[in-house]
């Protein structure tokens, strides 16, 4: 598949230097292997800085920003929040499909994630959970989906 991603790491931790990023890079090298262009992950705080950085990635011409963390119950898990202040035509489809991948392999918190997906101009944005299963299986789930969803958002499709 042609195209460009980016990923957003959204960890008020991993940003402050805390801790490693570890989902971030395992969404890279899973939308590698699907033959998009990815930089690394761009880390960052929850909150102001995730609107910042998804405008960036959407001025960058990036065909698809899939941000990992965030997306929970806490009260810094503003991911899906900031996400749509951002998003101009919402994918619903997308997000629950991530939920119903992550109940149906045996993980009943995946229902917790209040991750949003959606288009910004012609980028599509995925919001995933923090974890490393999180990213893994979003790579599994969103891999037979973009190359139409790509095609359809440059207007190669009908």
């Amino acid at each position: 598949m042609a195209g460009s991603a980016r990923v957003v790491t959204v960890s008020d931790r991993a940003s402050a230097g805390v801790y490693e990023d570890r989902s971030g890079p395992i969404l890279v090298a899973g939308l590698r292997a699907l033959g998009l262009e990815v930089p690394d992950a761009t880390i960052v705080p929850d909150g102001d800085a995730v609107r910042t950085a998804l405008l960036d990635a959407v001025r960058a011409g990036a065909d698809v920003v899939v941000t990992t963390g965030g997306t929970g119950l806490g009260p810094r898990d503003l991911t899906p929040d900031v996400t749509a202040t951002v998003v101009e035509r919402p994918v619903p489809g997308l997000a629950e499909l991530l939920r119903a991948d992550g109940l149906a392999h045996g993980v009943p918190a995946a229902v917790l994630s209040r991750g949003i997906a959606g288009v910004v101009d012609r980028t599509l944005v995925v919001n995933v959970a923090g974890s490393t299963g999180a990213a893994r299986d979003a790579v599994r789930v969103l891999g037979p989906v973009l190359p139409h969803a790509l095609d359809q958002l440059a207007g190669r499709t009908h």
